[in-house]
């Protein structure tokens, strides 16, 4: 019943977006009370689609404009239309209050309350072409079946025999009793739904697609392909989703212009209106995140490591960890290169290591998501203070850090019209071909913006936020493309603050460079855009241990 739920999701998010547009301003719910503020430098937090709503506290943080309207309406970011330059640039954290029983549907009118009131934010509707896709009857007779009897339309996938190791992942949908209006509503989602199984940032379809096949009636049908990171790896007998709708259906789905319906920003304020002075006290204060039970024990000799999952129910299980790594999740800093400071020499990157069974409290409800969410750093931390006796702390000390200077600039100037904006994304991988590159492509942006952004676009050559000092003015479109990982990453250079990283910001000194051929983000910096990263000294916040025991207390 996967794509069947994914199609009652997609018109129950229609009708609620338009009922919650219908809304006026003045009887829509509000929250009880509200902290906005402009989020902090933290380029690690995860956007949580919709936001987190746990014991009466609503959390979304580090969302855009773009982000906190999408939320609060119920429609895709490419759905929302005009605005200023910054409306997808500048970053919100929003935390407030309501009884723990408020629907989802009633947080989103409260959303748009607040966003009316603290942003002064006036929206309209409209329908505009977007770039999306269109879906028409190809050159033949279309390959479908007409639907027999009155039964429960939707798509569903299949079971399917086991897969033997090594066997290429396929996905496979059966539709049955479905209209091509509703095939259209449900291919994009049904496609996204499958790529995260393999990790995969970017969708086949990254807009809407418009159902032109004139087909009236209902239909039967079934439809295969691979994602797109399977593709190299399926060789010949690969097939894209755009193969198969043509060669299994009879039909084409082909980019195209879509007309739809968007939500256009009239007026919106950059600052949000301050907070009320009882904000402090007057809001819950987040519940406390730590597991409920664990049990911790040393590993047995020749446990295989594995890292951790959460199964039904809130049980964690994790084996052959090693407490190097259990340490990096807490802190999230596993991009760090050398060892943590004041590390004892007993702690080595491979032991001890621990088996953990535990419970987690109730996890959070992530509104526009179908699950919930725990939050295992603040959970693993607590773990390793009561459990290990673990102190730290963090202290400003000078490390080596980079800045962004001007080589030979080779820019190009900004179409002014645009939001200024960063994407990033994998270039698709050639078969048998090495690792495809990060392309990253920014809009509208000045340097002191981009050099902002460059810790985000590439975290494993930047531990360190990168200020701007190459004295270039004004706004700029800019594309970048470079290896995701530095060749010499796991000899700890090439990145921000890293020990081996060589002179002017560039690789390592003695490293080679990457044996596919690679662009490290230096030398794209320097041979794309005429910029490079030189390295300084300067105080940097650094987690250092005061103690940590070699045994935990016992279970």
């Amino acid at each position: 019943m996967r794509a069947a739920a994914i199609a009652i999701g997609l018109f129950g998010s229609s009708l609620l977006a338009a009922l919650a547009f219908a809304q006026s301003p003045r009887t829509a719910p509000s929250f009880q009370i509200a902290d906005v503020h402009t989020s902090g430098h933290d380029t690690n937090a995860r956007i949580l689609e919709g936001g987190l709503f746990r014991d009466g506290r609503y959390e979304l943080r580090r969302a855009t404009m773009v982000d906190l309207i999408k939320s609060a309406y119920g429609v895709d970011s490419e759905m929302v239309a005009g605005g200023p330059a910054w409306l997808e640039f500048d970053h919100f954290d929003v935390i407030a209050k309501e009884p723990p029983a408020t629907s989802p549907q009633a947080i989103k009118l409260m959303l748009q309350a607040l966003l009316a009131d603290r942003f002064k934010l006036v929206v309209h509707k409209d329908t505009r072409p977007i770039q999306g896709y269109v879906l028409s009857v190809g050159k033949g007779r279309p390959k479908l079946k007409e639907a027999v009897g009155s039964g429960e339309p939707g798509c569903q996938v299949p079971p399917l025999p086991p897969r033997s190791p090594g066997s290429i992942p396929t996905n496979v949908v059966s539709c049955r009793n479905v209209t091509m209006e509703e095939f259209a509503l449900m291919l994009r989602q049904m496609v996204q739904e499958f790529g995260p199984s393999l990790g995969q940032a970017a969708s086949y379809l990254t807009g809407p697609v418009l159902n032109s096949t004139g087909l009236k009636g209902a239909w039967d049908f079934d439809l295969k392909w691979n994602d797109k990171r399977a593709l190299p790896l399926a060789g010949a007998d690969g097939i894209t989703i755009f193969d198969a709708v043509d060669k299994q259906l009879g039909l084409k789905l082909e980019p195209g212009k879509v007309p739809m319906p968007v939500l256009v920003v009239d007026s919106v304020n950059e600052k949000p209106t301050p907070n009320s002075p009882e904000v402090t006290t007057a809001l819950p204060p987040p519940p406390p995140v730590e597991f409920e039970v664990a049990s911790v024990r040393p590993s047995k000799p020749g446990t295989d490591e594995d890292v951790g999952q959460f199964l039904p129910g809130g049980r964690y299980e994790a084996h052959g960890v090693p407490l190097f790594f259990m340490l990096t999740q807490a802190w999230d800093i596993n991009r760090v290169p050398g060892d943590f400071t004041g590390l004892p020499k007993w702690l080595t990157r491979d032991s001890p290591r621990f088996d953990i069974v535990a419970k987690a409290p109730p996890a959070g409800v992530v509104l526009g998501e179908s699950h919930g969410v725990y939050d295992l750093q603040s959970m693993m931390r607590a773990l390793l203070v009561d459990r290990f006796k673990m102190k730290a702390h963090y202290e400003d000390r000078p490390m080596d850090a980079y800045t962004l200077m001007a080589d030979k600039p080779k820019l190009k100037r900004a179409d002014s019209t645009n939001r200024t904006a960063c994407k990033t994304a994998r270039a698709p991988r050639a078969p048998d071909g090495p690792p495809p590159p990060m392309i990253a492509t920014c809009q509208n942006i000045t340097m002191a913006q981009f050099a902002e952004q460059l810790q985000t676009i590439a975290p494993l050559y930047l531990y360190y936020p990168v200020p701007d000092s190459s004295g270039i003015k004004g706004s700029w479109d800019i594309s970048l493309s470079f290896s995701p990982a530095p060749p010499n990453l796991a000899g700890g250079g090439g990145n921000g603050g890293g020990k081996g990283a060589g002179k002017g910001g560039g690789p390592a000194a003695g490293v080679s460079a990457d044996p596919s051929g690679a662009v490290s983000l230096f030398d794209a910096l320097e041979k794309q855009l005429g910029l490079k990263l030189e390295k300084r000294q300067r105080p940097e916040p650094v987690l250092v241990i005061d103690h940590i025991e070699e045994s935990p207390t016992d279970n």
